[in-house]
């Protein structure tokens, strides 16, 4: 077939003069384009060479829901044949009556056998087979990390991926999360759990510092979150020895996998959330999970199905979310900050002032008072902003008229002109509540008094010359005495200031 490809036949010649199938002699040819070496090199190999190397590794079946659905049955059907007088025929016709766009008798029949052929796998040398199926779940972290964009900043973040094999079957699991941290590390190892279906009896971790606190060869002390975790599953975990990556060889090579089947197909993509990052890795890691191996007729995830995860125990009906806790006061524009994440979460306005308990997780923040919960936010990551909730803000009402965006225009006023000017306009062209200004404005007002009024002026200049009303801006011009900034006339700037719908006038707040 590739002799007369390389001899300028084509494809639907060769198929006629071989009496093949035309997609097949496609398919061929596909991969003889595909491999690393020329079709010129690929004919001097030995006919088993050749062979292996255009048969190994194909794809056994597409992704998608009919497979997905089916795998749901298959204990069922294994209990269900082992009654009298029931065929494969009669489960399938009970099955696609269940399933209508579901496999016909032929794929049915195919996926099923498969399915026993896994479960009773052939001889082989690999290290793999030596490992006792639904025992042991191996984790570690890639050392290269992915990347995405910030859809809002335009930022690159880079992200760590956590990667984890099951080694009797080589059943692979990746995921991207932020960091390292110990919540990232439960979350990833909790997201895996989950995809598998089931707890193993030991987890085989790296020394990383969210899994070990202290090495040992002997007694390893481990983290009190994944103690606790370990605990809350049913597992127990036991770090690989320093220094012996062959006590976790396979997720090793799974990393490699990884590198090759996910990395390197994803170099030419962009993504903009972590979100969008991880659907695509599992899209990813399904296909290799899919794919025939080249010493076995089966896949990986047929033989996890068949072997496997019929030895795992079940999860936990609560899933294990790590708590954290901080005592945080309500600022003066209703909102507590959140220093570990650099992110303000809004109460309501009541409770200004009031000192606050805050229990969070990965992904919820709660805000107590006296043994209340007073608010509830998803937790966000996004460094500098403001997560509130629209009855929490307290722009009308009287009980917080002494903060309010005129109270701060009056203060500016009278503190200096340009100040003045700088506020009005910072909250003239607002575009979120306007509260988030307030802790900005107390800012602005605390480095006009001590700043060099000639400076200060100069700054305040030079914010409404290029309509940056933010403290942020101000300030740094301050610490860098305005180098490489003209003198600029303050009372010339208002008329070269471009209109535009959502700048409401100083007026509004006289």
């Amino acid at each position: 077939m590739l002799r007369l490809h390389h001899n300028g036949v084509s494809n639907r010649q060769i198929a006629k003069d071989l009496s093949v199938n035309k997609e097949t002699v496609n398919r061929y040819v596909k991969l003889a384009k595909l491999d690393e070496l020329s079709i010129t090199d690929l004919l001097k190999l030995d006919d088993p060479v050749l062979q292996h190397r255009m048969n190994g590794g194909s794809p056994s079946y597409p992704e998608g829901e009919r497979f997905d659905d089916f795998k749901k049955k298959l204990s069922y059907f294994e209990d269900e044949m082992k009654r009298p007088h029931v065929t494969l025929k009669l489960l399938w016709e009970e099955y696609i009556a269940e399933h209508p766009k579901g496999y016909g008798l032929t794929q049915f029949r195919y996926h099923y056998r498969q399915h026993t052929k896994a479960k009773r796998p052939v001889s082989s040398s690999l290290l793999k087979d030596l490992y006792t199926p639904g025992e042991k779940l191996m984790i570690d972290y890639a050392g290269d990390r992915l990347e995405y964009v910030d859809r809002e900043t335009g930022e690159i973040v880079k992200v760590q991926v956590f990667v984890a094999c099951m080694p009797a079957t080589d059943y692979g699991f990746a995921i991207a999360v932020r960091s390292q941290r110990s919540e990232d590390f439960i979350h990833a190892l909790a997201m895996c759990l989950g995809s598998l279906g089931g707890v193993p009896k030991i987890v085989v971790s790296d020394n990383l510092k969210a899994a070990v606190v202290k090495t040992d060869p002997h007694e390893p002390k481990i983290n009190r979150i994944l103690e606790d975790m370990a605990n809350h599953y049913g597992f127990v975990v036991i770090p690989a020895r320093s220094g012996k990556p062959k006590d976790k060889s396979l997720v090793e090579n799974q990393v490699k996998i990884v590198y090759n089947r996910v990395y390197a197909q994803l170099r030419n993509q962009k993504f903009y959330s972590l979100e969008e990052l991880n659907k695509a890795i599992g899209t990813k890691m399904q296909a290799h999970n899919r794919k025939r191996m080249q010493q076995h007729p089966y896949t990986r995830e047929e033989q996890f199905i068949a072997t496997e995860k019929p030895e795992l125990r079940p999860l936990p009906k609560e899933r294990f979310e790590v708590r954290f806790y901080a005592s945080l006061k309500v600022n003066p524009n209703g909102f507590v900050y959140l220093g570990r994440d650099k992110h303000h979460y809004s109460t309501p306005h009541v409770y200004i002032g009031q000192q606050t308990s805050v229990i969070y997780t990965r992904s919820l923040v709660k805000i107590y008072i006296n043994g209340e919960c007073v608010a509830m936010h998803k937790r966000s990551y996004n460094q500098g902003r403001y997560t509130y909730e629209k009855e929490h803000l307290a722009s009308n009402t009287q009980a917080y008229r002494d903060r309010s965006p005129q109270y701060y225009v009056r203060r500016a006023q009278n503190a200096s002109q340009e100040l003045g000017e700088v506020v009005e306009y910072m909250f003239a062209t607002a575009t979120v509540p306007v509260e988030t200004f307030y802790k900005g404005c107390e800012g602005l007002l605390k480095l006009q008094r001590d700043t060099d009024p000639h400076l200060f002026k100069k700054a305040c200049d030079t914010a409404l010359l290029y309509q940056k009303y933010r403290y942020g801006f101000i300030e740094r011009l301050i610490r860098t005495e305005c180098r490489g900034v003209e003198d600029v006339q303050c009372r010339d700037l208002f008329n070269t200031f471009p209109s535009h719908d959502n700048v409401r006038g100083k007026e509004e707040y006289n």
